[in-house]
């Protein structure tokens, strides 16, 4: 069947094909000469390398294309008649370059479409049980005759593999009974699709052994009447043979396109891990799968193409030849493309402190290397060096260790084989960065802008030939001193949040749309606190970003550079600090729910008000003007909301958020940060959260910090400190009573809400009553005591002291 035949039978592939071809006018033309078109351009026996070589190819191409429809002039079919006149027409307006580059590119994206459409369609089907089994056959290096090539492809058919398995029972579908995770089953469907093209090789092999054995007979024969045309009957056979190579390895080229494809989505969501994202580390057992049948596939390619070059019936070959580079070049790519990085680096890297990382070559058993195992170096490199070095493709030479960009101990490791999984690999377990050499800066940046990356290395030797690979981690900052922190991991979430799948090193984008943005962050946020942001919340977060603009971008120096409005600190800065806030002290109530926080005062005081439960009701959210700080807004008994000023991380460090709250007896209900749902009871929102509070038997009475909150008013902002009483103020407190003795209140809204003012009065009158009454009456010593202890005095003193006073009353 030939190739636009195959397009048409999917009809989405035809359509695609059909606008392809249309848009260069180029459609007629295809389709009357469909299989013409495909046999002259896959068996062309030079691919054009260079514009002068192109221009000679597509000149003969033009030529005998023109030959060809002027021969279909002598069909009897007027409609074809005309159709071929103006076909060429077209031809004639168009240059022959463009034209043999539009049809080969056509051709070359029909065979892509087709392969996927056959990948595709074998979801389902058997496959073998495992392409380990390849590794016992013997490796294609050097000449190899036609009948050892034609047992090795034999061997790779799946209905020849020792035991064939559906992609259930090897691993491609998992019961949900059973909870295993599910592996993209597209990657079986490639292994599929790629043993099946291997298959089809081995006829080239019987048709290449069969040239042999004629070409032996040809050779030890005396001379015959029919040896003209025996001759020429090798030359045809031989001329089939060639092209059923090279529209093989368009086919090898198609797969390793989709294998690759897939690789660099594993890296793209290994670089998405690194900003917390789920990641399927074990799908890359199945792309190891796939790169060594692919490696089987292109070695027997190598090893037929030089078996070809052996049967010599003319004096030169060159395409022959450039078949052999091509195919030597493409297991060269497929070799160093499998040698990766598999368990990063941290990106955020703090000099003097230990570190791992781990290279990982998916081709290191197939290619035999475990039995002689490399040792792989390591060396960090800036951004311009790597992009230096990438640009040199997979070109590497004994001079890279004097292209470090700092001085990395214990960066050298000995790659190990593990037999029960396959597992090539390299660990490093105990790296240390001892020095670092920074780029001169620019402008405005900063150390915490610069990356770097740590380049792993090795040298070895694959079929007679020497090869250096390489490649590189995920980008890295390099920072001295903690503080350098959260700018250094802006830059990380960026890079990797929006860097594209294939790129230089390490090319990023300044602006991105918020619906870009704000799946970062909530994938940031998420990883690092156990629960995802609200809509609302992102509302916030976007509000926040935007400032008085309205735009569908967001830059990074909105990001991370400018400070936010009346803020001496960037949104980043901001973010970051209530993510490390939340996730140190505060993670089970945000995971719970508990927590509101991404909300601003207005709408805070705005849904309070309007809360069913009214006085009482409370909501926690995240301070605007504070760095890491968590206020509480709740409605006072006058029906104002009052906002406590901020805690932060310093304050949790003395008394948790969960016990600061137990301690605010007015604060009874719990709004809910789901509109859907209804306000809680504060204990049933916090009381897992609590601390239990018990005296320890040691022969001590165990102080503790209780929370109170001094009033500066109805509506405004209050305060809440922990106030510590020692144990020696606390035996003055007379009549105290020993549970109140160490937790030492001021007035507290929670039981009168009296203003200082009242507080002020009491304390006058109660100097009043110490003047008027008896020397010898036992309670003056205990009112001396208290006025001692009066803020408008010597100390702190409230109604809370005299509550403890049980004859008070008598005095009044």
């Amino acid at each position: 069947m030939s190739l636009w035949k195959r397009v048409s039978s999917h009809s989405d592939c035809e359509q695609r094909m059909a606008a392809f071809y249309e848009e260069k006018g180029l459609l007629d033309l295809r389709l009357c000469l469909a299989p013409w078109i495909e046999d002259r351009i896959m068996s062309e026996q030079i691919t054009p390398n260079s514009p002068e070589q192109l221009e000679r190819v597509a000149l003969k191409f033009n030529e005998d294309l023109q030959q060809k429809l002027l021969s279909t002039r002598t069909a009897t079919d007027q409609a074809l008649k005309f159709r071929v006149v103006e076909l060429c027409a077209l031809i004639q307006r168009t240059s022959a370059v463009e034209l043999y580059t539009n049809l080969r590119t056509g051709l070359q994206k029909e065979l892509q479409l087709v392969t996927e459409k056959s990948v595709a369609s074998t979801a389902g089907q058997s496959m073998p049980l495992s392409s380990y089994n390849m590794n016992n056959t013997p490796m294609v290096t050097g000449y190899m005759d036609a009948g050892d090539l034609l047992a090795v492809s034999n061997s790779c058919n799946p209905s020849v593999v020792q035991g064939v398995h559906n992609v259930q029972h090897s691993g491609g579908i998992a019961s949900p009974a059973l909870g295993m995770a599910t592996p993209k089953v597209e990657l079986y469907e490639v292994q599929h699709q790629i043993m099946q093209s291997l298959n089809e090789f081995g006829n080239c092999a019987n048709a290449l052994k069969l040239l042999v054995q004629n070409y032996s007979y040809m050779l030890s024969s005396t001379a015959s009447p029919n040896a003209d045309v025996a001759y020429r009957n090798l030359i045809d056979e031989k001329a089939a043979i060639v092209i059923a190579m090279r529209r093989s390895f368009m086919y090898y080229e198609s797969l390793y396109e989709m294998v690759m494809h897939e690789m660099n989505e594993w890296c793209h969501q290994q670089r998405q891990a690194g900003n917390g994202a789920p990641f399927n580390e074990g799908s890359l057992e199945d792309i190891q799968r796939c790169f060594e049948i692919l490696e089987t596939f292109i070695a027997h390619m190598m090893a037929a193409v030089k078996e070809t070059m052996r049967v010599r019936l003319t004096n030169e070959e060159p395409e022959l030849t450039q078949l052999l580079d091509q195919v030597q070049n493409a297991r060269k790519h497929l070799v160093c493309s499998a040698f990766i990085v598999d368990k990063q680096p941290p990106q955020v890297m703090k000099t003097n402190t230990r570190f791992a990382a781990s290279v990982r070559w998916l081709l290191g058993s197939q290619l035999g290397l475990h039995n002689n195992p490399p040792t792989v170096e390591c060396i960090i490199m800036s951004e311009n060096q790597a992009q230096r070095f990438s640009a040199r493709n997979h070109q590497i030479d004994s001079s890279v260790a004097g292209q470090t960009s700092g001085e990395i101990q214990n960066c050298s490791s000995t790659m190990e084989y593990q037999q029960n999984n396959h597992v090539f690999s390299a660990s490093f377990r105990n790296m240390q960065l001892k020095k670092i050499k920074r780029a001169e800066k620019k402008g405005t940046e900063s150390v915490m802008d610069e990356k770097f990356s740590l380049l792993f290395y090795t040298t070895t030797t694959v079929s007679d030939f020497q090869m250096r690979v390489w490649t590189l981690s995920l980008p890295v900052v390099v920072i001295v001193h903690g503080n350098q922190e959260p700018q250094s991991w802006a830059t990380i979430t960026w890079d990797n949040a929006f860097a594209e799948r294939v790129r230089d090193p390490f090319i990023i984008t300044d602006r991105v749309t918020w619906a870009q943005l704000s799946v970062a962050l909530n994938i940031k946020f998420a990883s690092c606190t156990g629960r995802s942001l609200t809509m609302d919340n992102l509302d916030f977060l976007y509000e926040k970003l935007q400032r008085e603009e309205r735009s569908e971008y967001i830059t990074w120096n909105q990001f991370c550079k400018e400070p936010l409005p009346d803020r001496s600190f960037t949104f980043w800065e901001w973010f970051f600090a209530i993510m490390k806030l939340t996730k140190d002290h505060m993670l089970g109530m945000w995971k719970a729910g508990c927590i509101m926080g991404f909300i601003n005062k207005a709408k805070a005081q705005d849904d309070l008000l309007r809360s069913v439960c009214g006085i009482g009701t409370f909501l926690l959210r995240f301070s605007d003007s504070e760095l890491g700080g968590v206020s509480i807004a709740y409605v006072n008994e006058n029906g104002h909301v009052t906002m406590l000023v901020p805690w932060t991380a310093r304050d949790f460090q003395v008394l948790s958020l969960a016990d600061r709250i137990r301690d605010l007896d007015v604060l009874c209900w719990l709004h809910p940060s789901d509109r859907n749902s209804s306000p809680v009871k504060r204990d049933a929102a916090f009381g897992e959260f609590y601390s239990k509070r018990q005296d320890p038997v040691t022969g001590y009475v165990k102080s503790q910090l209780h929370v109170h909150v001094c009033s500066n008013g109805d509506n405004g902002s209050t305060s809440g400190t922990p106030h510590h009483v020692s144990q020696q103020d606390a035996m003055q407190l007379g009549n105290i009573s020993p549970e109140s003795a160490f937790s030492y209140h001021s007035p507290s809204p929670t039981r009168h809400e009296e203003s200082d003012s009242d507080a002020s009065q009491t304390a006058d009158a109660l100097e009043k009553i110490v003047q008027f009454a008896s020397p010898n009456d036992p309670l003056i010593s205990e009112i001396n005591d208290a006025l001692m202890m009066s803020p408008y005095r010597h100390g702190d003193f409230g109604i809370a002291d005299f509550d403890s006073m049980t004859n008070f009353e008598d005095y009044n």
